[in-house]
């Protein structure tokens, strides 16, 4: 399978809902009976990829904590995807507007 086709191979709910940006941060997580520190490959509005050798399941609700700027972030997740003992993508839940704001400007994604 080529990239084309597994690009619309992939449901709406599993593409990313908007840009990510290329940026290392430290992630504190615990999902599920795994926690521990990775970092961030990518992040966006929706979501991250963090690389972990950490078993992550894809459904898992996961508990997030970064360092973006000046401000220390606390985000849940759910993991959207998994590489086994490289990483996996989250998308954020219920990310507030205040936390979606900043997100925007510390990314430049307005």
């Amino acid at each position: 399978m080529n990239k084309k086709e597994f690009t619309e191979a992939l449901s709406n709910s599993e593409r990313r809902g908007g840009d990510r940006k290329k940026l290392i941060v430290d992630v504190h997580f615990s999902g599920g009976d795994a926690t521990g520190i990775a970092n961030t490959r990518d992040i966006g509005i929706g979501g991250l990829y963090m690389t972990t050798n950490a078993k992550l399941e894809i459904g898992m609700p996961i508990f997030i904590q970064i360092s973006l700027g000046e401000k220390q972030m606390a985000l849940n997740g759910v993991v959207v995807y998994s590489d086994p003992g490289y990483g996996v993508g989250v998308r954020f839940h219920e990310l507030s507007k205040d936390s979606e704001e900043y997100l925007k400007k510390e990314l430049n994604l307005e």
